[in-house]
């Protein structure tokens, strides 16, 4: 009856009625935020996932400033349709090293979390050139300009630095070398190649993406970024976390 009572006095008292609310709602809150910080808690680890190179990255930059991910989903759902069009379905490892990440939720074009090798690096040029040469029902801008640009890769140290902080593993030398990496992978023939591949691994993709060897262009680096997209993850190996399946 007393707790009846104490009841009844709280809904009665709408300034405690509106602290014990608060309280409930921020311990609740506490219990369910402070274990997504440990990201070892919430994303299984997966082989093959690594960060970024300074090329693809910029890539990613560019992906985002000209709005490529308002039409583009980049997050494949575990369902049947999806699957059998994209792919397997997005593991979170796969976005870890993604800040931000370009899950999405509108598809005017199709999703891209798998795009990557599936069509060449002339197919991509000639997409992104004019869209309606390669895909004529394409509502697509077009991105020639990108092939004029030089990309912008001075500033890559200080970036891998500020991703470094809040969590993306590049090491000192990936830093130091950020600017050279990048240009090395726009290049097949650059002697830096070996650096870059010791730095990031053997898979990654070095060669003249945009078909000018004259400029290491903002076309390079979106291909670059396109081409890895998805191709991480060797599939083939991946098994499932006891009740992930």
């Amino acid at each position: 009856m007393s707790l009846m009572k104490k009841h009844t006095h709280l809904e009665r008292n709408s300034i405690l009625m509106l602290v014990c609310i608060i309280v409930v709602v921020l311990i609740g809150g506490i219990v369910e935020i402070i274990p997504l910080f440990r990201m070892e808690t919430v994303i299984e680890p997966v082989k093959g996932m690594r960060p970024y190179t300074p090329l693809e990255l910029a890539g990613q930059n560019i992906f985002i400033r000209e709005g490529c991910n308002v039409c583009h989903s980049q997050q494949i759902r575990p369902l049947r349709d999806e699957v059998v069009r994209y792919g397997h379905y997005s593991l979170a490892a796969e976005s870890m090293y993604d800040h931000p990440f370009l899950w999405g939720s509108k598809r005017t074009g199709p999703d891209l979390a798998r795009v990557g090798g599936r069509y060449s690096d002339e197919w991509h040029v000639a997409h992104l050139k004019n869209p309606r040469d390669v895909v004529p029902e394409s509502i697509m801008p077009t991105y020639s300009m990108l092939a004029k640009r030089a990309v912008k890769l001075d500033d890559m140290p200080a970036h891998l630095k500020t991703l470094r902080i809040v969590g993306v593993p590049y090491t000192d030398d990936m830093v130091e070398e950020a600017y050279n990496d990048g240009m090395a992978q726009a290049r097949a023939d650059s002697p830096n190649i070996d650096g870059l591949k010791a730095r990031y691994g053997d898979k990654v993709n070095a060669r003249d993406f945009d078909g000018n060897p004259n400029l290491t262009s903002e076309m390079d680096a979106l291909v670059a970024y396109l081409q890895v997209l998805g191709t991480m993850v060797d599939f083939s190996d991946y098994e499932p976390a006891a009740g992930a399946k």
